[in-house]
């Protein structure tokens, strides 16, 4: 972080300089700047951020615009005060380098998910979700929720995936701890926003299962199979089948050892 200056993209983008917002200037300004920041300091060609913030077809003018934005962005560090560790905006001869300049909520996200990895490596599942918890409390809204672009909606769409993967694994933990029935409604949440994720699926019919619901957990795959085949023309994965039919069976290794012991 640079003087008090902390950039966040995990929602609106947005820069703060001791708790207070910074003025980033209109929307494709900001998307030039959220560009710019995910390359980490790493130089960008002019033709590579025109198309990144364009696409194919940019205005006659975009020289202008991209020299504009790129100036109103030098207002906006240069208001917050200067300072070595500031940051700095640039030109390398061929396009532009954005330079003392971090996205700290992905950093502390990345940090905070190698420690619940290495807690649940450990077997420490309690402190794993928990830091799992208290990384996915970093999301404001979608990833640079409301600027458009190719890139950033490339971006967008990976950061959606990386997000699911997390809660995914983190819910998983949850069903390891015995957390059955608060999983429940959560993961039905879930798979209401998510109606074809298969994984979310079986840890809902999982949930129920160990809930004691396993008419429900059978209705909850009944439910995917119509969707997938009504919106995907297919079948469930062979993980979601074996699951279903492991519930038909009543497979006593579905049940946590605790249940098993009694």
């Amino acid at each position: 972080m640079a003087e008090g200056l902390r950039f966040e993209l995990l929602g609106p983008l947005r820069a703060l300089h001791n708790g207070t917002e910074v003025p980033l200037g209109p929307p494709r300004q900001r998307a030039v700047l959220a560009v710019l920041l995910l390359q980490e300091g790493r130089p960008m060609s002019y033709d590579a951020l025109v198309s990144a913030v364009w696409g194919g077809e940019p205005p006659s003018h975009v020289r202008n615009l991209a020299q504009k934005y790129v100036s109103g962005l030098r207002r906006a560090f240069a208001s917050v005060g200067g300072g070595c560790s500031a940051p700095e905006l640039v030109w390398t001869g061929s396009g532009y380098r954005l330079e003392n300049a971090t996205i700290d909520d992905l950093a502390e996200r990345r940090t905070l998910l190698r420690a619940a990895l290495a807690a649940r490596e450990s077997g420490d599942l309690r402190r794993a979700g928990a830091l799992a918890r208290e990384a996915e409390e970093l999301w404001r809204g979608e990833f640079a929720e409301g600027l458009t672009g190719p890139y950033l909606a490339g971006e967008r769409r990976r950061w959606a995936e990386k997000r699911l993967m997390v809660l995914e694994t983190r819910l998983e933990g949850d069903l390891e701890l015995g957390r059955y029935h608060e999983c429940v409604h959560e993961l039905a949440r879930q798979v209401a926003e998510h109606p074809l994720r298969e994984r979310l699926v079986g840890l809902l019919m999982l949930a129920l299962y160990r809930s004691g619901r396993p008419s429900e957990a059978l209705l909850a795959y009944e439910e995917a199979r119509r969707r997938l085949a009504e919106e995907m023309g297919s079948d469930p994965g062979p993980a979601l089948r074996d699951l279903y039919e492991r519930i038909l069976r009543q497979d006593p290794s579905l049940l946590p050892e605790s249940a098993l012991a009694s």
